[in-house]
């Protein structure tokens, strides 16, 4: 099992983490641009917009999706 999730990029990470990597990458302003949901559009905190993910799957995927699309695009910046 642990040989399946060698190469997943998420596998040990936290929602909390990720979140907190996306903000300080984009900001909240573009992360609600990007990932249109309320609680990055309206009154954003780490705290809230954990509420409302750990909730809600959907939004959880596309959270998720977006760091692994941001991890790549600064793997290839940094190559």
């Amino acid at each position: 099992m642990e040989n399946q999730q060698k190469n997943n990029p998420l596998h040990g990470k936290k929602l909390a983490d990720i979140l907190e990597e996306l903000y300080q990458i984009y900001g909240w302003e573009i992360l609600g641009e990007k990932i249109n949901i309320r609680c990055f559009n309206h009154d954003p905190s780490i705290s809230s917009s954990l509420k409302f993910l750990r909730k809600t799957p959907w939004a959880r995927t596309k959270v998720e999706e977006l760091y692994l699309q941001t991890i790549q695009a600064l793997d290839k910046l940094n190559e």
